[in-house]
This record gives structure tokens, C-alpha cells and sequence, in this order.
């Protein structure tokens, strides 16, 4: 057509043309993404996981729904695998003000949450090489990994140790010496 600006929006809508690391928009089928056991395992033993699913060993204690473990007491080395979402800077707010444990989040450095509660109060961060595979409910690993980078926040300098000698792939970020 005369006169029409074409901008090649075809050629992007196109159902064959898609970015790298792209999935199609569908609801999942759970909220609940368990950790990987090897990121565990890397990490050693745990006193409490807040905010655990059924049957997935994290910690020695565990918080599991309907227990509000965002308002339960926090004693000991800290797992926390939070929900993701809206959800996620009371949960890392909390965390921090605890001050002993290691977080497992997207590296999501722009939302004003990582500023606040990861890099003005945390003692080093691990960003994990590539994109995890969380598991399913069922312990199953799901078959597309998580869509984001994830890292490893760490509270309190002897979790920050163990993150920096890990054996993960990764790249250590040392935030207080």
C-alpha cells in the first residue's frame, strides 16, 4: 500500500521467528518449584526452611502451608526458596533482617527489592551459570528451566564463605568483606 509505513512486524509474528529462550504464555500447572537438590547439596545442612513444600528435604525444620513461616520464628542457618513474585521483598526483607541463611531468587539486580534487601545488606551474591531446572511437586525435574537467571543470596559471613567455595558454576560477587 501507498504511503504505509511498513515497520517488519510480519516477519516478528511470525509463529517460526522466536527469541532465544522463549516459551509460549501458559498458566503453569503449579506455584510450587522445588530447588534442584544439587544447588542443596553444594550448600550443606540448613536448621529451618520457611516457606517449604511436603516432602522436599531443605532443612532440618521445616514451614509448610497453611504455617505462615513469614511470621513463624526464624532460629538458625535460613533455606529460603521464596514464592516468586510480589511476594518475594518481605520475604528477602525478612531474610535479611534475620541475617543467617542463603536465598535462592532471579537475579532481577533492577527491582528496587534486590537494592533494599540484596545489595545494601547482603554479604555476597553467587550468580549461577545459565538458567536452573526447578522440580516439580512430584520431585520430577521440570523440563524447561526457569525462564531467568537465579542467584544465590548470602546473609552473614560464614554463608557467604561457603558460596564463594561452592562447587556450582557460577560467578561470586563479594558484597562485604
Amino acid at each position: 500500500m501507498a504511503g504505509t509505513l511498513d515497520l517488519g512486524l510480519d516477519e516478528v509474528r511470525s509463529p517460526t521467528v522466536r527469541p532465544a529462550g522463549w516459551y509460549p504464555a501458559t498458566p503453569p500447572s503449579t506455584t510450587t518449584w522445588l530447588t534442584p537438590p544439587h544447588v542443596l547439596e553444594a550448600l550443606g545442612d540448613f536448621d529451618l526452611d520457611p516457606c517449604a513444600a511436603p516432602g522436599w528435604r531443605t532443612a532440618a525444620r521445616h514451614y509448610v502451608l497453611p504455617v505462615d513461616g513469614l511470621a513463624s520464628p526464624w532460629t538458625g542457618r535460613v533455606w529460603l526458596n521464596p514464592p516468586y513474585g510480589p511476594e518475594t521483598p518481605a520475604w528477602m526483607r525478612r531474610l535479611a533482617e534475620h541475617g543467617d541463611g542463603v536465598a535462592l531468587v532471579f537475579a532481577r539486580t533492577d527491582t528496587s527489592w534486590f537494592t533494599d534487601h540484596v545489595w545494601a545488606r547482603a554479604h555476597g551474591v553467587l550468580f549461577l551459570s545459565g538458567r536452573l531446572h526447578f522440580h516439580r511437586p512430584d520431585g520430577t525435574r521440570a523440563p524447561r528451566d526457569s525462564g531467568a537467571p537465579s542467584c544465590l543470596v548470602a546473609y552473614g559471613q560464614a554463608n557467604a564463605d561457603v558460596l564463594a567455595s561452592c562447587d556450582l558454576p557460577e560467578a561470586w560477587v563479594e558484597l562485604r568483606p
